[in-house]
């Protein structure tokens, strides 16, 4: 039977798109996907631990335009891609067997090539658990902690790219400067549909204009004449939750907490 094993591959991005690769030299088909053997994707030895360890492994494939392509990969859009890896019988393929679940982690790209790493199930759970005791609130902005709808009227816009770089946008009026600063920008059409990144800065402009500047570049730029959508930021202030937000009831931080040098102040005796 081992001469009619081979490895099949899905990966499914956060946008729904899902691709099947095979090291099979013929494709393959189950689950309602087709895995293909053109796509030059392999595997490393997986590696598979007891108890709570990390699953461990790394895909390696060359870029395709019909795939994987390099333009996908620096925008970021296979970042945390679902990937399920199969043991399966070519000649039947209901006998197969499910060796790995997990996410894609980090990305490289050499010339031609990348190499993924790939993240098990159980990496989660070794992560820091519980509540941060901190002035500031440990909630994001419109989670279930939160609560804060930003469909909410005033607390969304939608405006037209002018020009790259530090983006000016046309079409978005109303809002205080400073009033989308921590919050996010979120690529409605062209090319970069989809790519979001968080805003450092923003300013308004005379006539309705908007300059707004980001953490992080995207990984493909805006060009003029996209639409993009802006949310309001939260800086997690406790007065930033009452006054802009009026939300304070659902607010996940201590502002009452004594600062940190309150613990080495001497002490007065009364």
């Amino acid at each position: 039977m081992s001469e009619t094993i081979a490895r099949a591959w899905a990966v499914e991005r956060r946008d729904g798109l899902v691709l099947g690769f095979t090291d099979h030299d013929g494709a393959l088909d189950f689950d309602g996907i087709a895995f293909r053997p053109d796509s030059g994707l392999s595997a490393r030895a997986l590696v598979q631990g007891l108890g709570l360890s990390v699953d461990n492994s790394e895909a390696v494939g060359a870029l395709s335009d019909s795939a994987i392509t390099e333009r996908d990969l620096m925008a970021g859009r296979w970042d945390g891609a679902e990937v399920r890896l199969w043991e399966v019988d070519w000649s039947d393929t209901a006998n197969r067997r499910l060796l790995f679940r997990g996410h894609l982690g980090e990305v490289l790209r050499s010339g031609a090539a990348f190499r993924a790493e790939l993240r098990g199930l159980s990496e989660p759970l070794g992560r820091a658990q519980g509540r941060v005791y901190h002035p500031r609130c440990s909630a994001v902005l419109g989670d279930g902690q939160c609560r804060f709808d930003l469909s909410r009227p005033g607390y969304a816009a939608e405006g037209v790219v002018e020009a790259e770089g530090r983006l000016a946008l046309s079409g978005v009026d109303g809002h205080d400067a400073g009033w989308f600063e921590h919050g996010q920008l979120v690529v409605l059409s062209g090319e970069a549909l989809g790519l979001s990144a968080r805003v450092k800065a923003d300013a308004a402009l005379p006539g309705g204009g908007r300059e707004v500047e980001l953490w992080t570049a995207l990984g493909i730029r805006p060009a003029a004449g996209d639409r993009v959508r802006l949310e309001a930021g939260c800086d997690k202030r406790a007065e930033t939750c009452r006054m802009k937000f009026l939300n304070y009831l659902n607010f996940r931080g201590f502002p009452h907490l004594p600062p940190e040098d309150w613990l080495i102040a001497p002490k007065v005796n009364r």
